[in-house]
Order: C-alpha cells, then sequence, then structure tokens
C-alpha cells in the first residue's frame, strides 16, 4: 500500500499547489496594477467588482471567448506548442519549493514540498532554461519580424544573465553544503544567508530580473520598439498562457529569493506556511516596486551589465565566499 499512499499524498500537493499558485497568479495582475496605478498617481482597475475584484474573472472570460488567429506563414506546429512550453515549464518549476516544515499525519512524515529532490536548485535551472524555447519558438514561429527580433533578445538575454545567475547562487551552494532545497532551508536556522551574502543577494536580484524578462529588463516584449515583441500575433488562450506563464515565472522568483536567502518558512510563532507566503507576498512587492521605479534599459546596456558587471562580480562572490568557508 506504500506506494499508493505517496502517490495519493503526490497528487494532493499538486491539486493544492497548483490551484493556489494559479489563484494568486490571476490576483497578482490586479495587485500589480492597483499599485503600480498607485506609483503612478492613477487609480487602476475599478470597474468589474467592488475595488475592481472581478477584474481577473473578466479577463479570464475575455481570454476564453476572444477569436483565436493564426498567422496564415506561421509554422502553425511550433506556434501553438511554444506558449504550452512557457506555461507547463513556469507551473513545474514550484515543484521543488519547499513551503513548510515536516510534520507527522497518521504514522507518516509529510513534507511540505512536491517533489524532495537532491537537485532541486539543477532542477529550477533546466526548467527556468526549457521556459526560455517557448518564448525563442514562439516569435519564430511567428513569421513576423517584430517577433523574431524579440525571440533573439530573448535568446541573448538568457544565455548572458544565466551564466551569471548560476555563479551568483553557488556562493549559497558552498554555505549550505546542498543543491537540496529543504537542506538549504535548515542550514539558516542560525541565521539567514542574507547576512553571508548580502551582495549576492542584490546581484540574484537583478540576474533573475533580467532572467524572467521583467522590466527594466523587458526588452523581448518592449512595446515601444516592437509592438509588443516575441508575443505580438498571439491572441485569445495562448497570448494569456504567456502572460500566466510570466506571473508564474515572477512568484517563483520571489519563492525561491526567500528559500535562498531569507530563510524560506523559518520563523517564529506563526507555522511555516504562513512564513512563507507572507515573506513571498513582500518580495513580490518589492519586485513590482521595482517595475514601477525604473525605466527599460537600452538593450547594448543590458548585455555590458550581464557580462561586464553581474560576471565578474559573480566569479569575486564565488571566491570570497569560498575562502570565508575555508578560513572559518
Amino acid at each position: 500500500m506504500e506506494p499508493y499512499y505517496y502517490t495519493l499524498e503526490s497528487l494532493i500537493k499538486i491539486v493544492v499547489v497548483v490551484t493556489v499558485l494559479m489563484l494568486g497568479v490571476a490576483y497578482l495582475t490586479l495587485i500589480e496594477r492597483k499599485f503600480l496605478g498607485f506609483l503612478q498617481v492613477r487609480l487602476g482597475p475599478n470597474r468589474v467588482g467592488f475595488w475592481g475584484l472581478l477584474q481577473p474573472i473578466a479577463d479570464g472570460i475575455k481570454s476564453f471567448v476572444k477569436e483565436d488567429i493564426i498567422p496564415d506563414n506561421a509554422d502553425k506546429t511550433v506556434y501553438v506548442i511554444a506558449p504550452m512550453i512557457t506555461f507547463v515549464t513556469a507551473i513545474s518549476m514550484f515543484a521543488v519549493i519547499p513551503f513548510g516544515d515536516s510534520f507527522t499525519l497518521f504514522g507518516r512524515n509529510i513534507k511540505l514540498v512536491i517533489a524532495d529532490i537532491d537537485i532541486g536548485l539543477l532542477y529550477i535551472f533546466a526548467l527556468g532554461t526549457l521556459g526560455e524555447y517557448g518564448v525563442v519558438l514562439g516569435g519564430w514561429a511567428s513569421s513576423n519580424k517584430y517577433a523574431v527580433l524579440g525571440s533573439l533578445r530573448a535568446a541573448a538575454q538568457m544565455i548572458s544573465y544565466e551564466v551569471a545567475l548560476g555563479l551568483i547562487l553557488i556562493g549559497t551552494i558552498i554555505l549550505a553544503g546542498s543543491l537540496r532545497l529543504t537542506e538549504i532551508v535548515e542550514a539558516q536556522r542560525n541565521g539567514w544567508f542574507i547576512l553571508y551574502q548580502p551582495f549576492a543577494f542584490l546581484l540574484y536580484l537583478v540576474a533573475s530580473l533580467a532572467e524572467i524578462n521583467r522590466t527594466p529588463f523587458d526588452m523581448p516584449e518592449s512595446e515601444s520598439e516592437l509592438a509588443c515583441g516575441f508575443n505580438v500575433e498571439y491572441s485569445s488562450m495562448k497570448f494569456a498562457l504567456f502572460m500566466i506563464a510570466e506571473y508564474a515565472h515572477l512568484v517563483t522568483v520571489a519563492a525561491l529569493t526567500i528559500t535562498l536567502f531569507f530563510g524560506g518558512w523559518l520563523g517564529p510563532f506563526l507555522p511555516g506556511p504562513i512564513w512563507f507566503i507572507g515573506k513571498t507576498l513582500v518580495m513580490i512587492f518589492i519586485l513590482i516596486w521595482i517595475r514601477g521605479t525604473y525605466p527599460r534599459m537600452r538593450y547594448d546596456h543590458i548585455m555590458k551589465l550581464g557580462w561586464k558587471f553581474l560576471f565578474p562580480a559573480a566569479l569575486a562572490n564565488v571566491v570570497i565566499t569560498a575562502l570565508f568557508v575555508a578560513l572559518r
């Protein structure tokens, strides 16, 4: 019966996590629009429901009922598959992020993580890379010059910042001695890694925003230059899948940030999941604040930032962290 219990436990975790994540992503669009409106001294959505609370539902219905148009010259198979790749990889990345401590129920040890694997961090990097294929293929398959330019920008930006992002997190891996995210959280019981890696945290914040194409690094979909960029030819639910994936990536980046630098679910008095959700919401608030504060960078400046500053700074952080651990 053990395999059946394990399968049932995994299915329950998947349903709960995906449901909460999808609801969170839906209302994150409203939260971001409201907060950006506050920063820019305007109201934001306020027509659909009280305080605009039904706006995400209206947007979802609109996406379902809009006409789904596929360009005549598009590579139809790749065109249809591309948003699915981006969406599935964005959702799947959350499988290895722990959102609470383990507990015992009916004599079984239940871990509050869908898959507690030894290479959790590598799993996230692998799916993050795979998700970018959806952006690149979507732009290429659209047979539109603006979409192709957006996809080429995405490819160059992905390669540039993934190298730096991997090096930045080596410092955290050295301190924890593991790639398993639950062990990285446990290693912070005596002190969050932000205390030992403040410079790495700032570098990670910049690199992760560039990796998920968020402002000020949203060059693959820069509306003022590329008329919406790589997804310019998409409509209806295909366009919505790209948007859902973007916000799912935002939640994943926030959750991974607090897991790697702010002790994950660790905290006094309250249950672990409450601390995890609270910290994640604060980090999402900071990421939205960054979007509302900084203008979009010029593309050559983005490339220079990745290769001429982040890359050597990440290497220096690895050396300094290794020396610190060796001397300690």
